[in-house]
């Protein structure tokens, strides 16, 4: 009776992929061709990322804003500094630009000097009149126009911070874009082919440099730069890696199929996007780089491996089947610790954060089983290696580099321990030196126009990034009462004081300007009326609200007059400014309005970015602590001892201790995107770990649990793919550094920096731990795995041959 011999669960894999070939590359191809299908659900983001959970009290109070008020990102800002605009001319082709934006279906309101408004009283209607700033019959004039430029700078302080600087004489234009658009591709469309044309036409026409900002304008520009970036990231990578795939191999055929799997992964990723409907935003614009730059180290290891098994044997069979049976449980699971990493963003509350991490997370693994299936496939067509392809097993400066490394570990452990203590403890003190941000703009592309032109608008305007406050009266038409009106203009005056605010923007500027109509438009008389004054003043103010489509403030009190809305704009400022600006408002807030009389809230577009950036930092730890708990559960079961774990651990989170390190020393602040670099480096770092463990374990077996013999085997046996994957992510994702958004540059380089130190930590101080511990590590039962012996029905060599 023929007795039954175990297989284990890759045999049987190997077995199932190997004499089903044909099988496997159809269902691939129809993986392919579904996913693909998906492509057209892919859509581009046009809201900027928000990081808070929906449920989190600072959405609620923004979004209960927008309810209110609607879309506050609806400005756009033309600005001009030239002496030239108030001639004939260049105010004539201003007058026309106004006017064709101005006839756009997609603008709401334009406010600008060509045709602006201003309050007359009219005693006889007892309300105040808004009549022509300008009389387009006299613009030919030079002498009129200087008239114009005198008079709105010294005449006109309503409209002070919003269309001109008194002190350094700079003019914009307010074009507010309807609400419904803001956040649609129609805004796109609208920006790239109606609005720029003209701002261009009017420049080239003139000879004057128009200056534009403005939530939507930045917001459009910034999303095509985005996706300019990924088809870079991509080609790059590919290119790169692919490069450093043939030096390793020098092997057409080898590059090829790496090229054709990571292409075929790239595919699954947006096939992956559409199928979820997820947008693609400046995170998940990433992933299909990533996608590139971690399959080709899966597919070095796979193929080095084969490699390395045909030059021990001559056998392309019992190769191919040990490249699934050896390597694949580590090469799972080392898909799996990387998968991990980005997986840990799932458990957070964010919606941007949660996709990010479900894309890359299904991406990564579905990738693993791409290369595990097509690789050992594509070979066995093909013929065996030649002498030439094998020639880099034994290549003189990888071995000179293994060598090194083993003669480090073997004669000098505690120099290894002394250098790893020291820079340990530097850069602990490099980490306690790290600074926050939470800045809108800090990582827009430095490099264009449109952030050089945010500058000019901190410069003029004291920035563009709207600050919003709203101050509940708790009854009806509470606002336009007096006291009200005090306690906001007491409370205005402490927001001008703040230099990295501009000039508030409320109904108390069309009350303070009533004032000044009244008085025939005598600029003294701009502030707010007496008690005696008020009930006259006052309802003048309110008939003139009444029904007035060219109102400006018309959306700065509710429709029941009950809630009042104050609109600042703010400079590019880092989160512990924001908190201390914050902490100013609300001191002064709670000291003006008493709380049972009035609600206050601070809202707008830049205190939820900076509230989504101290929510990331807050959950920073968290995150990192679950991915390590993730992956330790991982490396427990596949190493069944928790002593390994423990010593895989130590190699992984040095190399995160020296980058938080150089980010203190560098001045590399901890924001949005440099916050990632933590748990995506270590899911990465750990992936050398488990393949030297792997390599170990069986080497233990192979030489009768000898540890030394089996450690410095290990280094020679995975040493080179260990080195040759670390090249190939550090290079991949230096791609990144190409990118001229700031943040992508700091999670490109600080990753890379990361995987090498991990590289050398895995290769040098992990094997020492491993010596150094031997007497408690090496523990047959902890190392136990299924038995596993030669199949029932082994492949050979005719059975791989084409039919």
């Amino acid at each position: 009776m023929k007795k039954k011999i175990k297989v284990g669960i890759w045999e049987r894999i190997a077995h199932i992929v190997l004499r089903n070939r044909i099988l496997m590359l159809s269902i691939i191809a129809v993986i392919t061709i579904l996913l693909a299908l998906q492509w057209k659900n892919i859509q581009f983001s046009f809201t900027e990322a928000n990081l808070l959970p929906d449920d989190n009290i600072v959405n609620k109070e923004y979004n209960a804003f927008l309810n209110k008020f609607g879309e506050e990102g609806n400005l756009i800002v033309v600005g001009v500094k030239d002496n030239k605009f108030f001639t004939p001319k260049a105010f004539a082709a201003w007058n026309n630009l106004m006017t064709q934006i101005k006839s756009q279906p997609e603008v709401e309101l334009v406010v600008s000097i060509d045709d602006l408004k201003q309050l007359k009283k009219n005693e006889n209607l007892q309300t105040f009149e808004l009549l022509p700033f300008v009389d387009s019959n006299k613009t030919k004039s030079q002498e009129y126009l200087n008239g114009i430029k005198k008079d709105l700078f010294q005449n006109m302080p309503f409209y002070e911070g919003l269309l001109f600087n008194k002190k350094n004489g700079s003019i914009r234009s307010a074009i507010y874009l309807d609400k419904k658009i803001v956040n649609t591709a129609k805004r796109k469309d609208y920006i790239v082919n109606n609005f720029i044309p003209k701002i261009e036409a009017f420049e080239k026409e003139t000879g004057i440099d128009l200056r534009v900002s403005g939530m939507p304008y930045i917001r459009t520009l910034n999303a095509l730069s985005i996706l300019n970036e990924i088809s870079l990231f991509i080609g790059a990578s590919l290119l790169l890696t692919s490069l450093i795939f043939f030096f390793f191999f020098r092997s057409f055929r080898a590059t090829l199929i790496a090229i054709l799997i990571v292409i075929v992964g790239v595919m699954w990723t947006f096939g992956l996007l559409g199928l979820f409907n997820y947008h693609i935003t400046v995170l998940t614009a990433l992933v299909p780089t990533l996608v590139i730059v971690i399959g080709i180290p899966n597919c070095i290891f796979l193929t080095n491996k084969y490699q390395q098994e045909y030059s021990a044997h001559k056998n392309k069979a019992r190769a191919l089947q040990r490249v699934i049976t050896k390597v694949g449980t580590a090469t799972l699971m080392t898909n799996l610790t990387t998968a991990a990493g980005f997986a840990t963003f799932i458990i957070t509350s964010s919606q941007l954060l949660k996709e990010f991490g479900i894309i890359s997370s299904l991406s990564i693994v579905s990738l693993f089983f791409l290369c595990l299936i097509v690789i050992p496939i594509y070979y066995s067509y093909q013929p065996v290696p030649k002498q030439k392809h094998l020639q880099h097993l034994n290549r003189n400066y990888t071995r000179v580099f293994i060598n090194w490394i083993a003669k480090t570990v073997k004669y000098n452990r505690s120099y290894v321990y002394v250098v790893a203590l020291i820079i340990f403890f530097v850069s602990i003190i490099g980490a306690l030196k790290i600074k926050t941000s939470g800045s809108l703009i800090e990582d827009m592309p430095k490099n264009t126009s449109f952030y050089k032109d945010i500058l000019f608008f901190e410069k003029e305007f004291e920035g563009i990034m709207p600050l919003e406050i709203t101050v509940d009266t708790k009854r009806k038409k509470g606002v336009m009462k007096l006291s009200t009106l005090q306690k906001m203009d007491e409370f205005q005056e402490t927001i001008e004081e703040i230099p990295e605010l501009s000039k508030p923007i409320s109904i108390l500027n069309l009350v303070k300007y009533s004032k000044q109509a009244y008085y025939n438009g005598n600029p003294d008389y701009y502030d707010l009326p007496s008690s005696q004054e008020q009930s006259f003043i006052l309802s003048y103010a309110k008939n003139a609200t009444k029904n007035s489509k060219d109102n400006l403030m018309k959306s700065y009190v509710d429709s029941t007059g009950q809630v009042a809305r104050i609109t600042t704009f703010m400079r590019d400022i880092g989160t512990g400014n924001m908190a201390k600006i914050e902490d100013k408002l609300w001191a002064k807030a709670n000291a003006v309005f008493p709380k049972d009389r009035y609600n206050v809230v601070m809202t707008g577009k830049a205190l939820v970015f900076e509230k989504g950036t101290q929510y990331l930092l807050d959950n920073l730890v968290s995150s990192l602590l679950f991915a390590v708990f993730l992956i330790s559960l991982l490396m427990v079961f596949m190493f069944r001892s928790f002593k390994m774990v423990v010593v895989s651990l130590i190699p992984n989170l040095l190399p995160l201790v020296i980058t938080a390190g150089l980010m203190g020393y560098f001045d590399i602040p901890l924001k949005p995107s440099t916050i990632l670099v933590f748990s995506i480096a270590f899911g990465l770092s750990v992936d050398d770990t488990i393949h030297f463990l792997a390599q170990y374990r069986q080497e233990l077996k192979r030489n009768n649990w000898k540890i030394k013999k089996s450690v410095f085997a290990t280094i020679k046996e995975s040493g080179i793919s260990m080195f040759y994957t670390s090249v190939v992510l550090f290079v991949g994702f230096s791609v990144f550094m190409l990118s001229d958004f700031g943040g992508t540059v700091a999670l490109g380089g600080l990753i890379a920096v990361t995987l090498a130190f991990g590289m050398l930590s895995n290769l040098m101080l992990l094997p020492c731990l491993v010596l150094t511990l031997n007497k408690s590590l090496a523990n047959k039962q902890e190392f136990i795995e299924p038995k596993i012996d030669i199949l029932n029905n082994p492949i050979d060599d005719n059975e791989l041959r084409p039919n």
